[in-house]
This record gives C-alpha cells, structure tokens and sequence, in this order.
C-alpha cells in the first residue's frame, strides 16, 4: 500500500503531465499521498436541502433542488455578457442564477426542465434570491446523504486560469479516494489509538476530506494533528535522548579568579533576583557531568548577555575558552563592544570572527584559538568553519536560536573532545509548547525581573489615520528633553520602493516637525556617512533618528524613550521584539508605538500586539496542527513520546517498530527534520 502512495501524480484519473506539472509547481503536490496530505481549509455543510422560501441574504452556503424555468441574457458590453436562469423548487418561488463569466457554458449545458441542485451562497437583488457563478449537479448524480460537508481547497490564480479550482482540486481527491481500494497502512500502535480514542489512520484520511458531520471532522482533525505533532516529539526526545546517553558533559568544578574578579571589581551593577537564579541553573548544569543545553529568554534589556558573561567566566575559570555566536555581523560586533566593556581592566583575551575579517588578522585570530590564548570568541556563522579550531572549546552561546538549526548548533561539537555547554538565548517570548517543539530538547530559564531602574515599556498598537495624534506626543516627549526612533520597513523584496518610502517620509517628517534636528540612517549609506549620522543622534545634536531595522541592533541611547515603527504589520515578530529594546534604556517610562493600516488579518493582529508565536522561517512545516494553537495535543503527544523513549531509549525494541520505521520514513520527506531534531 506504501508503493501507492509513492505513485506519481500524473497517473491520477484527471490529472495527466499538464496538470500534475501545475500541481507540483503551485502546491508541492507530487505523488498520490502528497494530494492524500492536501487537506482542505474549510467544509460547508451539504447534507441537506432548503426551499426557497427559507432563504435569506445572510445565509452561507445553501443547496435548493429544482429546475430551469427559462435563460436571459443581458449586453454588459461589446464582448461581456450577464446570463440570468430564472430557477424554482416546485413551490411557485422563484429563485435567479446569474453568472458574469461562464453563462455560454450555462446555456450549452444546462437543460430547461430537468432536475437539478444548485448550491451557493444566496444574496438579495432586485427583491429577488440571487447565487452567483452557482455549482449545479444533476439530481440523479448527486447523492446528498454521501455528500455530507463538502471540502474546499486552497488554489493559486496560476491554477484557477488553468480551470484548476477548489472544485477542480476536491473531484482529484474524490478520484484519488476510489482508487485506494485497501486500507491505508496503521502509523500508530493500538496502544496509543486506544488509549487516546484516536481514529483509525485510513478512516481519518478518509474524513478529513469528506466527513458526513461537524463531529467527524473534529475526530479527523484530532487524529491527524496528533499523529503529526507525536512523530515531531518523538524525533526531538530520540535525539535528546541519544545526546545524554553518547556526551558527557565537561565538569566545571571551580569558581575561580576570573569570575569572583568580575563579580567584585567590575560588576557594574547588582544583579536581579532573576539573573542569581538563572546563573546557579547554569552552575548546576555545568558541574553535573552532562552536557548542558539550556534555553535563556528574556526580554530586550533584562541583562541576558551579563548571564551569558558571568558563565563564560566559569569556564574560563576551568580552563576552557568560550564563544558566543550571534546571526548578524551587526549583533556580533554589539555583543562584542558589551563584554569588551564589562571586561574593561581584566587580563582577558577576546576577538571578534566574521565573514569581513580577513587575511593576517583573521589567522592571528585562528592562530590564538589554537594555541588557547583567544579566551573568548564573539562571532558569526564563520565560527562554525572547518577552519575554525579551538584548543579547549567549553562554552557556547548562541544567540536569538531561531536563526540557526540544531545541525549549525552540532557542527560547534566537532570543534571539542567532549561537546561543549550550550546556552541558547532568545529575547522573543515564547509559549511553553512553542518552546517544547522549537526547543525541545532544551532546558528552559527565563529572567522574568528587570534591572532596577528600568520600567516596563508600554506597547501600543494604533492605526494610520492617528498620526497627526501621535505626532503631537512625539512632540510632548521631546519637549521634556526625550529622543525619538521613527522606524521604516526596508524588507529586501520590495527594497527599492522601501528606500523611497522612507527618503519621501523623511522629508515628510521635516515639514512635521521643523522645531526639531532629524538623522536619517538606512542600511545602503556608505559605513561613515551612517556612523556620522548615528553619533549625531547618540550625542542629542539630534532628536529624532528616522532609520530603518539597521538600528534593531547595536544602538544604546538611554535617553530614546519613544521607538514608532510604521508598517508594523510588516515585520516579524522577533525584529518588533528587538526594535522595541532600543527604547527602555534609561530610567524614564519608555513607548513603543506599532503603526499599521486598519485592514489586519487575526494572525498579523495577534502579531502586533507582540503576542503572536509564528516565526518567518521555521525550521518546519507542519501540514494540519499549528503548534501555537493545539497547545493541548502538543502536551498530550509530548507526554506519549516521552513514555516510549523512557522505555526504549535505544530505539531498537519490536514493540515499538511501527514507530521507528514510521520515524524512518518521515525523516526522508522534505520536512527539515535535521532542524527540528
């Protein structure tokens, strides 16, 4: 039955070479189980039928059978014509179909007299019931009581102007249902179907595309999210598991010189009762013999990289070097200029990898890491090159961890007898059955305390058409001797229309604000000319610095207390976060201020109030649950998985083979297991 499965799309009754190149271009769809996995976005109900009289303009989809009374056509132009079927149920009301596009084929097609049931969604015109472009079945063909809810289909323009609609897409599934005689192969063992009352795997892929009521897609949808978010559990648990069982983590014993240095001579302020905890979590992982991997989140500002430090030192303490590598250059050279700061006066080694350090520079660097004396590393993704080699490699930190895969983490490893402690940070909140799939195999601390002195920052979320409101706050800000961030997209996609956007903004905001001196800084002005602008406003010769995300790192104004960002709903969720940490510096009640057009989808809403959890760039793609929202099944299909790796760490027991070869099989998909795992 798997061999069915694997067959190529194109052999599907309806399909052929056209469409299956179609298919696989637009949808991904390759094989009959890829069109199997294809799951509709919505159902609408067809298991009964109304009478005219009962409708009204407010109702969804509806189906009435009937006939054709007769055809009218009305001239909209030369070449465009409206075609009106004036059709009743029996009852003497009358109901009109009227198609814009498509009423040639209605007239050919479409016989006056004859029974048929027409389904659509009814609207009101001209005092009459009207559907719109209407699907029409023949009665004898159409049997209600197996149509149940009918599934609709995402499709692209590209494949609607082949005439491969959602309709189009569903008569493919139905053929593709007939075809698979035999029951679809069992991916779960009884124990966990019948444990959780799951649905059968062939009876779920069956009624997620074509259940008879609301309760039997619930049951479909549980069964097959499950499933999905199970294997993604197991996969990370295995691999957890595997890492504890081979590695043995360095034993970092003692608090010596180097951090009980810093921590009474050069500590620049106490630390928060958040920080103490997280840093005896550290210790305790680092001296117990295991490897650590532990998650540190923390919003902008609350002293992660202080943390960070502080451990580094312990290492160093022992012996070891340290790294800390960060997604950009631009975080690179931040953390770097912060730890050379805090270490101000220690004998301490430290230097700066990335991709524009070259040539004798660069091999005195590799050169120190080999022979020890580079303590600490601050780098991108060129510390993870061959070529990089440490004599001692003991500690790594790993910053805003969405950027890089588990794979990138590992190839740090190599670089050491035993693998090295890892604290992953994340300046991104992150819901806990986010953080058990994206992190799973992770521990987690969280620094939930602000410095003192710092206040919380209030966010606010307002539309377009109140800016000449907030310019007036902008004002009363600086006129208390506040500076000012007024944030441009500049996305690489559209990075032309952007530059200009904020070039023609910026003269804008010169006419709005002619009391105030303005910097302008965007990522395509030569390294002196924007290093010259920021310093202007760094130094309060200006007040308010217009830029684009070139400031979502690297920048520290304490006295900024207000970051605008325009065209919010354009940025991800972790560059808010980031952006948002410019501001809340200082002593005084900072603002950041989300500006978007009032037209939002519920997810890009969710977003902008800074409480969305879908990342641009997910390691993975799961095809029916969403790891945000079916936070119940991520726990129960956690707890499953964690049962069987307890009892078969090794993955080698026959009770459980259904569950490896199935882990076989998916981790061959085009799913980034590797980034998950």
């Amino acid at each position: 039955m798997t061999s069915i499965l694997q067959q190529d799309i194109q052999y599907l009754p309806g399909v052929g070479p056209n469409r299956r190149k179609m298919l696989s271009e637009e949808l991904d769809i390759h094989t009959f189980g890829d069109l199997l996995q294809y799951y509709p976005y919505k159902h609408v109900d067809r298991s009964r039928l109304y009478s005219i009289g009962e409708l009204n303009g407010d109702m969804p989809f509806v189906q009435v059978k009937g006939h054709i009374l007769s055809f009218e056509t009305f001239k909209m132009s030369a070449r465009k014509e409206r075609v009106v079927a004036h059709f009743t149920d029996g009852s003497g009301k009358v109901m009109d179909l009227t198609w814009f596009n498509g009423g040639k084929y209605a007239k050919q097609n479409y016989a006056i007299g004859k029974e048929y049931i027409v389904f659509g969604r009814p609207n009101v015109y001209n005092g009459r019931i009207n559907v719109t472009h209407p699907d029409i079945d023949a009665a004898e063909k159409l049997e209600l009581s197996a149509m149940g809810m009918q599934p609709y289909y995402n499709t692209t323009e590209k494949m609607k102007k082949m005439g491969l609609n959602s309709r189009s897409v569903e008569r493919l599934t139905k053929a593709l249902l007939d075809v698979l005689k035999e029951p679809l192969p069992e991916t779960l063992p009884d124990f966990i179907t019948q444990k959780l009352h799951l649905m059968s795997r062939d009876e779920a892929l069956r009624k997620i595309h074509y259940p008879q009521n609301a309760k039997e897609l619930e049951q479909a949808r549980v069964r097959l999210k499950f499933e999905e978010l199970f294997y993604v559990q197991l996969n990370i648990l295995r691999y957890a598991s595997d890492q504890r069982r081979k590695y043995r983590g360095y034993v970092f014993s003692q608090v010596g010189n180097c951090f009980n240095d810093f921590f009474h001579n050069h500590l620049p302020f106490s630390l928060t009762e958040a920080q103490k905890r997280v840093i005896r979590e550290i210790r305790k992982d680092m001296g117990s013999g295991r490897q650590m991997n532990r998650l540190l989140q923390g919003d902008v500002g609350s002293g992660k990289t202080l943390v960070a430090l502080m451990s580094m030192l312990i290492a160093l303490d022992n012996g070891y070097q340290a790294c800390i590598m960060a997604p950009t250059e631009i975080l690179a050279e931040q953390h770097l200029k912060t730890i050379m700061d805090f270490l101000q006066g220690m004998d301490i080694r430290v230097a700066l990898l990335t991709g524009i350090v070259k040539g004798k520079r660069r091999q005195e660097i590799l050169d120190g890491l080999l022979d020890g004396t580079v303590q600490i590393l601050v780098g991108t993704h060129a510390v993870i090159e061959d070529t990089v080699q440490f004599a001692r490699l003991g500690f790594v930190v790993v910053d805003e961890q969405h950027r890089f895969g588990v794979a990138q983490r590992a190839k740090l490893w190599n670089k050491s007898t035993n693998p090295p402690h890892v604290l992953v940070m994340t300046a991104t909140p992150i819901p806990r059955t986010l953080a058990m799939t994206l992190y799973g195999d992770l521990d987690v601390s969280v620094i939930d305390e602000l410095p003192p002195g710092r206040k919380p920052i209030v966010t606010q979320h307002v539309y377009d058409r109140s800016l000449p409101s907030l310019y007036d706050g902008i004002r009363k800000q600086i006129h208390q001797g506040r500076q000012v961030y007024i944030v441009f997209p500049l996305i690489e996609e559209s990075e032309k229309i952007d530059l200009k956007n904020l070039e023609d903004g910026f003269e804008v905001l010169k006419q709005v604000f002619p009391e105030f001196r303005l910097s302008k800084v965007h990522g395509k002005m030569k390294p002196a000319e924007k290093e010259a602008e920021m310093q202007r406003f760094v130094s309060g010769e200006t007040q308010i610095l217009v830029a684009t995300t070139v400031i979502e790192v690297g920048v520290n104004v304490p006295n900024a207390s207000v970051m605008v960002i325009l065209e919010a709903q354009r940025f991800g969720l972790s560059q808010l976060h980031q952006l948002r940490g410019r501001v809340g510096r200082g002593a005084d009640q900072s603002y950041c201020i989300l500006v978007t057009c009032f037209e939002l989808s519920a997810d890009t809403r969710k977003r902008i109030d800074l409480e969305g959890t879908q990342q641009s760039g997910m390691a993975f793609d799961l095809k029916i649950a969403d790891i945000a929202r079916d936070g119940q099944l991520v726990q129960m299909a956690r707890d499953e998985a964690q049962i069987i790796i307890d009892d078969d760490p090794t993955c080698t027991s026959e009770r459980y083979a259904i569950l490896w070869r199935r882990l076989r099989e998916l981790r061959k998909t085009n799913i980034n297991w590797a980034a998950i795992s």
